[in-house]
């Protein structure tokens, strides 16, 4: 029987699941033997590549003092409202943006979501006290897929507006790259200039790279939820980096599946009711390849949750039991 929009829309958040809102009683995220991959991912205590003597940090720039790092060392703790829409596409043109490994889901083939989310983000160290930093947006694509027959969602294409979010994305296989987000935003104090997060309410997001528009949704509110109708699937990506090196340029360094971790993620304040989503051809981009056939749930919330881990799935790193 296939699923309907409202089926799919019952569905957890993040991961496996969400049980419970509010910050009480979550389903934590689905894990890598759960999709039929066990053993530790590292351990303790082994052999490193990097000198003794080396400079400092987690990421390049490495430095003397190790602060100037693009990105910091997990955890890595994130807050955002999100503004999404559920969208279905040809099956056809989703199983051709699928990666090795990761086959159609036979139930919900071309069905995905598109989420903008502006976001706030944080380390160890109140980050999130320098905004201009710590504050970016972002615009995604998730589609249904399966991973050893566990179903997953797929992440083909992705656009940030910050460069530790740009590089914090390729360390987990996210394929992020720069663009322009931007969604309504809403307001504790009632005005003609914000929608209300509520009954009626209505949110715009766009999405635009090179100064070309290359997707925008609007998402009118009807009725409270749960949970965000997105995001109830284990998230998996594709790590890869090139080598530069004549001759081996189809010799990738890394080449891995990856499964996402996300840890206590919560939601608060979900709405949902209609959405309208279009993707607009622009070059170099092929976000357009993904026609939107038809559209389901519209839905904003807040999120948040922290990220100290993944899981890899294959390649010479992944588990062998």
């Amino acid at each position: 029987m296939e699923e309907t929009s409202q089926d799919l829309g019952r569905r957890g958040l993040i991961a496996g699941g969400v049980a419970a809102v509010m910050g009480v009683g979550f389903t934590p995220p689905a894990s890598a033997e759960e999709a039929g991959v066990s053993g530790a991912q590292a351990t303790v205590g082994a052999p490193t590549a990097v000198p003794e003597d080396e400079l400092l940090g987690y990421s390049l720039p490495l430095s003397a003092r190790g602060t100037a790092s693009i990105v910091g060392p997990p955890p890595w703790h994130y807050a955002g409202n999100v503004v999404g829409v559920e969208f279905w596409t040809s099956p056809e043109a989703a199983e051709r943006a699928l990666p090795a490994g990761l086959t159609p889901d036979p139930v919900s083939g071309g069905h995905g979501y598109a989420l903008f989310i502006d976001w706030q983000f944080s380390g160890e160290h109140h980050e999130y006290l320098d905004p201009v930093r710590s504050q970016y947006a972002e615009f995604l694509v998730l589609l249904d897929a399966r991973w050893r027959g566990t179903a997953v969602a797929w992440c083909p294409f992705i656009w940030v507006d910050n460069d530790a979010a740009l590089a914090r994305g390729w360390f987990q296989g996210f394929p992020k790259k720069l663009g322009s987000i931007h969604q309504t935003r809403a307001f504790s104090v009632a005005s003609q200039a914000a929608p209300v997060v509520g009954a009626g309410g209505t949110f715009a997001a766009t999405a635009s790279v090179a100064g070309r528009r290359l997707s925008e949704a609007r998402v009118t509110l009807d009725r409270p939820t749960d949970t965000l109708p997105a995001l109830g699937r284990p998230i998996v990506n594709l790590r890869h980096f090139p080598r530069l090196i004549a001759g081996r340029y189809d010799d990738p360094a890394v080449h891995e599946l990856t499964m996402s971790v996300l840890d206590n993620p919560r939601v608060a304040e979900c709405w949902t009711g209609d959405g309208s989503l279009s993707f607009l051809p622009a070059p170099g981009e092929e976000l357009a390849d993904l026609p939107v056939t038809r559209t389901g749930a519209g839905f904003r919330g807040a999120l948040s949750y922290t990220v100290t881990d993944l899981k890899i799935l294959t390649g010479p790193d992944a588990p062998t039991t």
